[in-house]
């Protein structure tokens, strides 16, 4: 059976874009008649709040999309978030990183060659090679992040392929073979985090037997080092289907933190649910200006 799933962060009200990654998730699996699922990614304490948990689970209900079985919430499974690390500490992957990112920046522009990936400059592995001794005195009395070593990752499983029904920004589709560095060595947990995004949508998508990832191109980089995750995890690789954005008037992508058009927004303004979904359809790009609302 076909099972996708929508896993919004409780950090804002729901914008035009994640209802639109809601609508696609729901109407694949419904066109299918497999199961959509709703996951509220809320491990980040310091930004996550219970009103917006709440008001997502209204405004989708709002939109007219239902969801199968109870409602996830990523805080509630820290412990199995902590034993994918354990496992992955045992195989040797996993270091301590001290950098803040002030030392980050630092270190990537007094280099003449830092790698980079889709959103800018890699982490250049500063704290990689530290001798086990020195880093096990730090973690006691220094913050640090949990990284995993990529290099020595890809080395051990070998070539990796996942598949895409979808697209990524480039037009990629098809049979991918991987690429995990281009992330690089991605944070695992952090002193704020106890799971990064990427290591607890890997472990939640396989308990949850996610068969296709629907989501949206500007996260088609993350499948890639999610693939090697659920080979060392040893976890069920699902199909992936990323689509294009929803974006503004302005070509940008809608983001609560300039402050999007949410759905409370076009609820306060007469629009009825039916309409927003019909205009969500046609997959539009062209944003807010092309879908005829908010303007």
């Amino acid at each position: 059976m076909l099972v996708t799933r929508f896993a919004p962060s409780p950090t804002g009200y729901l914008h035009l874009g994640s209802a639109y990654a809601a609508l696609f998730a729901h109407d694949v699996a419904r066109a299918q008649n497999g199961r959509f699922l709703l996951r509220i990614e809320d491990i980040d304490a310091t930004r996550c709040r219970a009103q917006f948990d709440a008001a997502i689970c209204d405004d989708l209900r709002w939109l007219g999309l239902d969801w199968d079985g109870p409602v996830w919430r990523q805080s509630e499974r820290l412990a199995t978030y902590h034993a994918a690390i354990r496992r992955l500490d045992e195989l040797g992957l996993v270091y301590p990183c001290f950098c803040s990112r002030k030392d980050i920046a630092r270190e990537v522009a007094q280099s003449l060659s830092a790698p980079h990936g889709p959103d800018g400059p890699l982490y250049p592995g500063t704290c990689r090679s530290l001798p086990r001794a020195q880093t096990t005195a730090r973690m006691g009395r220094e913050p640090y992040a949990l990284r995993l070593d990529v290099q020595q990752a890809v080395a051990r499983m070998g070539t990796l392929e996942f598949d895409e029904h979808g697209r990524g920004p480039l037009g990629e589709h098809g049979r991918i073979t991987a690429e995990p560095a281009r992330l690089g060595d991605i944070v695992l947990a952090s002193r704020d985090r106890a799971a990064s995004y990427h290591l607890a949508v890997v472990v939640d998508d396989a308990a949850q037997s996610v068969s296709l990832v629907t989501r949206a191109c500007d996260l088609f980089a993350s499948a890639h080092v999610q693939r090697l995750l659920q080979a060392l995890l040893d976890l069920p690789v699902p199909a992936y289907s990323h689509h294009d954005l929803v974006l503004d008037p302005e070509g940008r992508k809608f983001s609560k933190r300039d402050h999007a058009a949410t759905l409370r927004d076009l609820r306060r303004q007469g629009y009825a649910p039916d309409e927003i979904r019909q205009r969500l359809r046609l997959r539009a790009s062209g944003g807010l200006a092309r879908l005829g609302l908010g303007t």
